[in-house]
């Protein structure tokens, strides 16, 4: 059964040209909640996607200092998450949720 905190712990898919290169492995990137931890993570991909997680690595960015029309301003901090599911599993983030 899936619980709405799944959803709050999963916040949405990275779909750039290194999480497609990390797809070959077996791996799927996902933006998560800052408060999220590993065993929750995991719990909440295979609720979601009906999948077997191997290992769940995280990390966090901290946001930038950038400038935009000479205001300064400061981008969020990120979390995320490298899923590694196990042989024989595999996910469409294309598809969406």
């Amino acid at each position: 059964m899936t619980d709405l905190k799944h959803y709050d712990t999963i916040v949405a898919p990275v779909i750039t040209e290194k999480a497609t290169m990390a797809s070959e492995n077996n791996q799927v990137i996902f933006r998560v909640a800052k408060t999220a931890t590993k065993p929750e993570i995991k719990e909440a991909v295979e609720a979601l996607f009906d999948v077997k997680v191997k290992s769940v690595n995280t990390l966090n960015r901290k946001g930038k200092k950038k400038r935009f029309r000479g205001i300064a301003g400061r981008q969020k901090d990120i979390k995320n998450a490298v899923v590694t599911l196990q042989e024989g599993h595999s996910i469409d983030v294309t598809t969406g949720l």
